[in-house]
Order: structure tokens, then C-alpha cells, then sequence
């Protein structure tokens, strides 16, 4: 049985302006804006059936460049205003090596699992794909650009080395396990996608067997927007938070200091597209002023995505709040 399709997101995109990048001022930015959001949707984040809420952290380009860790712990405080336990949130990430890199788990030495008492679930462990939740591709991994281990990629044994090389498993925990989840993605360019942030940690950071989209521009945005649009997911996924403490504008997704700028500012939203569009406007903003070439005006990944119904991407029709 197939999860009723959810509603379109709105194109409000709230905006809090912090005097500091700390825990205090990050608790109090993103209360505000949820309070906000919950007012707008007349709708409160609260705990439903399941009883549990994921948040999904972007770690993968190393500590220079992911999401910040006293943002995370804001966002797990405001849950804990909303009735759920530590205990019934987790954090979850593509690599448990870049996860413990960045800050979300503490070293291998200490044993542990957890982000102040959060367990944090790493996605390339394999134990959070399931054989029956998959996206399945025509792309194979042998048409990629450069040859892409397949047994390496998948966490299920091959018995149609073929076969196992179209799928790209799916993340259970937030299809099934939550009542929603919550995306925490940061921000880069990328030089295939054009943009590396909220519809990119939802999918492609998401997944299993996925390198194989990112040699190929005709069928990575494809694959991004037909992940993003697949019911249950959708049906979960329930608000993009990022902040711009800091982000690239050149060179992504690879981490390099020399390209990346800080703005004092956190957006919640729970349109990933409108999301990523005004990024990319931000983006290319600092790529101009330092001579660079500016990122596609038509990309791809947004057009396909609006067409399946993740949201508007036209920023001039974004309802941008202030918060404060």
C-alpha cells in the first residue's frame, strides 16, 4: 500500500538573523521560526503515532563544511518542548567516518553511539536499507564515468550483479519509523547538479548506490526529483533547516576554505526547492563578485523537482518571513 500523496509545500521560507553562532542564540532562532511555521500551517510538530522523529544531518564534505552541531542541538531541544524524549530522536548520516569527523560522534574510543544523548545512525553500516525499499535506475554503475564498486555500494548480496547495480536503497528509519523527519542539509555548489543542498541530503546523501548519479548530468536530477516524489518519504518529510554559518560557492562539493562566506542568518522551510533556488541566487552572488561563471540559470535538478511536486522554485513568488 502506497502513502497518500501529500499536499504541496508552501513558498514561505522563513528567515531569523543571529547575533551569534552559538547554542543560546541558535535555540532561540530556531523555536521562534518553528513556532512560526506551526502558526502558518495552523499545525503543531508534535508526537504522533510512531512516536519518534529523525533528523537528517549533511557531514559528507568533512568538518569544514556540514551541518553546524549547536543548530542540531537546537532543534532537538525545541523537540523535546514538543513532548519527545532524546531517546526518541536520532540523527542519522551518509558515513560514520565523516559523521564522527564532524562532530556527531564521539571518538572510537569512547564506545558510543551518540550526539548528547541522541543515537546517531549511520547509513553506510547497511543496517538501515531494507531488500524491499528501493529506488530502482536504468543507470548502472558500469556506464558511470569512473567504475563504481557495486558490492561496496549496496548492502544486500548480489544474486543479479546487473539487477543490484540499478538499485539505490532507500532509508527505512525515515520511511517507516517516524511520525516525520527532519532535513538539516548545508550548502555547496556542484558540478553536475549545480546545487548541493536540501533536495540533495534528502536523496542523493540519502541513499545507497548513488555515486553512480554524480558523473552523470542527464540522469542525476532525474534521480533526485524521482526520489524526493516517492510518497513515503514525502509523506515524512516535513521541514528543511539550514544554517549559513557557512557555505561554498565554487569547488563543491569538495570542502575548500578560500570559497566559502558566512551570512548570520538561519531559513526553515518546508519547501526544499524554493530552498535550494534562493541559494543558488546567493550562490551565484558571491561567485560573480570574485569573477567566477555563474551556475546554469535553468538547472535541472530544480526544474524536475518542481514538476514532481516538490515545490515552486521561482523565488519571486517566495513568502519570505522574517522572524525577528
Amino acid at each position: 500500500m502506497f502513502a497518500d500523496v501529500p499536499p504541496p509545500p508552501s513558498n514561505r521560507i522563513f528567515e531569523y538573523e543571529l547575533k551569534e553562532f552559538d547554542l543560546a542564540h541558535y535555540t532561540v532562532a530556531v523555536e521562534d521560526m518553528i513556532n512560526l511555521f506551526e502558526q502558518a500551517n495552523d499545525k503543531k510538530l508534535e508526537k504522533g503515532a510512531k512516536g519518534r522523529v529523525g533528523l537528517k544531518v549533511y557531514s559528507d564534505s568533512g568538518p569544514g563544511l556540514s551541518t553546524p552541531e549547536p543548530l542540531v542541538e537546537a532543534v532537538v531541544r525545541a523537540l523535546e518542548k514538543r513532548g519527545f524524549a532524546r531517546n526518541e530522536i536520532f540523527i542519522i548520516g551518509m558515513s560514520a567516518i565523516k559523521l564522527r569527523d564532524s562532530g556527531f560522534l564521539p571518538p572510537l574510543s569512547k564506545r558510543a553511539y551518540d550526539f548528547h544523548q541522541v543515537f546517531v545512525r549511520s547509513l553506510d553500516s547497511g543496517q538501515y536499507y531494507h531488500e524491499k525499499w528501493f529506488y530502482d535506475s536504468p543507470l548502472p554503475a558500469k556506464s558511470a564515468k569512473y567504475w563504481i564498486n557495486v558490492a561496496q555500494e549496496n548492502p544486500f548480496p548480489a544474486k543479479d550483479e546487473d539487477e543490484l547495480a540499478r538499485k539505490s536503497y532507500l532509508p527505512v528509519p525515515l520511511l517507516h519509523e517516524v511520525d516525520f523527519w527532519i532535513n538539516l542539509p548545508c550548502y555547496s555548489d556542484h558540478p553536475v547538479l549545480g546545487v548541493n543542498g536540501a533536495l540533495m541530503n534528502a536523496t542523493l546523501w540519502n541513499a545507497s548506490n548513488t555515486t553512480r548519479f554524480l558523473n552523470s548530468p542527464a540522469n542525476a536530477p532525474v534521480a533526485v526529483a524521482e526520489m524526493g516524489a516517492i510518497p513515503e518519504l514525502r509523506e515524512t518529510w516535513q521541514l528543511n533547516i539550514v544554517s549559513l554559518e557557512r557555505y561554498q560557492y565554487i569547488g563543491g562539493p569538495i570542502f575548500n576554505s578560500l570559497y566559502t562566506v558566512s551570512e548570520p542568518y538561519v531559513l526553515l522551510s518546508d519547501n526544499p526547492v524554493m530552498l535550494d533556488s534562493l541559494m543558488a541566487q546567493r550562490i551565484n552572488n558571491h561567485r560573480s563578485k570574485n569573477g567566477f561563471a555563474p551556475l546554469p540559470e535553468e538547472m535541472k535538478i530544480l526544474e524536475f523537482s518542481e514538476q514532481l511536486g516538490l515545490g515552486d522554485r521561482d523565488i519571486a513568488l517566495m513568502d519570505l518571513i522574517r522572524a525577528n
